[in-house]
């Protein structure tokens, strides 16, 4: 079964990375945080692109290790200086954003929305390995 992981905030993210040791593949989904009232992402493109996200993780590889990270509230995130974007590992640029770890596979905006991509992003044939 696909190990999930659920971070909030930059510090934490950073501290899960240095920490964490995976068997397996580390994909990483970035998205805005979930408001309260809703439970819902205050970015409109990461509500359209979790449940296609969601849908693929049922068939993805049990060894997978997944991270949803959400960086912040819309002030957060749209300062310039948000660590999520100066941070050389992440290089965020827009939300959502879903990365395999230490791999240059990675989908941006509405690429997330589609789900033949997402299982290629999930798949294991890297041509890196």
């Amino acid at each position: 079964m696909v190990q999930h992981h659920h971070i909030e905030g930059y510090e934490n993210f950073v501290s899960f990375i240095e920490d964490f040791k995976p068997e397996g593949d580390l994909v990483i989904y970035f998205s805005g945080t979930k408001e309260e009232n809703t439970g819902e992402s205050w970015c409109d493109d990461c509500q359209r692109a979790w449940p296609v996200i969601s849908k693929v993780l049922k068939t993805a590889n049990p060894m997978l290790n997944f991270v949803y990270v959400e960086v912040g509230d819309r002030p957060t995130w749209k300062d310039p200086n948000c660590p999520f974007r100066k941070n050389p590992s992440t290089k965020l640029m827009v939300l959502p954003t879903l990365m395999k770890w230490n791999t240059p596979k990675r989908l941006n905006g509405d690429q997330c929305e589609k789900e033949e991509l997402v299982k290629m992003l999930f798949s294991e044939d890297d041509d890196d390995d």
